[in-house]
This record gives C-alpha cells, structure tokens and sequence, in this order.
C-alpha cells in the first residue's frame, strides 16, 4: 500500500506535494551526479536514501517521492528519453537563474557523496566533478547578483 501511495504522490506531485518545484529542483541535482553514471546501483540507492531523508526527516513519504523523481530523472538520461545530462544541467542553470532560493538548495557536500559509487570508474568521476564544479561555480557567481 505504501508503494502505491508514494507512486500516486509521485506521478501527481504538481498537485499534492508542498512546495513541489523546490523537490524536483533536488530531483534534477541528485539525477545530475548519478546520471553521468549511467546506472542507479545499490550504492546510489542507499546514499540517495540517506539524503532524501535527511532533506526531509520529518517526512518521509516526501523524501520517497524525491527518491522516486529522482530516479524518473536519472532513467529518462539512461534510456535517452528526451533528456539527457547536457540538457539537465541546463535546465538546472536556468531554475538557478529564475528562482534566486534554489540557489540555498544547492548542497556539494550531499552532492559529492555520489562521487564514491564512481571511484572505480575515472572518467565518470571525471564528469562527476565537472558538474560539482559547475554547480559551485554557479551558485557562486548567482548569490553574487
């Protein structure tokens, strides 16, 4: 029953989710660093896991539908579905630009926890970083304005 009711939340999140802009922007973060991966394995999953609920600890069918958008995210970049990560990141580059306060949702330190499912893979490693960098960059440079 639960999964049901977090897939509900998820598939209609514009509708029943607080603040649901601020959850996707997390999404499309998240999504970001692990699709350059490629993959959602066991090490992602349970970082993934422990970020959302520390994001949300007080609610954990949120930090579930933040689990669950994120991985919508990360599967579209996998199976090229009409996103990709060059794509992602821009779209991140704008909602930084449009909306000032996702600038505070931006957390490298969250962000690079991912980077340790990649150790063995350097050149995902190598884009993981560039995207951190980008990102700090960014925030940087729009809490400037």
């Amino acid at each position: 029953m639960k999964k049901l009711k977090i897939w509900f939340m998820t598939f209609f999140r514009d509708v029943f989710v607080y603040h649901n802009s601020s959850l996707e922007f997390r999404a499309k973060l998240f999504a970001s660093i692990i699709g350059a991966n490629k993959d959602v394995d066991a090490c992602e999953e349970k970082i993934l896991q422990q970020v959302a609920r520390e994001i949300y600890p007080e609610d954990e069918a949120r930090a579930d539908v933040l689990v669950m958008t994120t991985k919508e995210y990360v599967n579209k970049i996998i199976q090229n579905n009409g996103l990709d990560l060059n794509e992602l990141i821009l779209a991140i580059d704008q909602e930084l630009k449009d909306v000032k306060r996702f600038c505070d949702k931006v957390d490298i330190e969250k962000l690079r926890r991912f980077l340790v499912c990649s150790e063995n893979d350097e050149e995902t490693l190598l884009i993981q970083q560039r995207i951190l960098e980008f990102l700090e960059n960014e925030v940087k440079s729009f809490k400037k304005l």
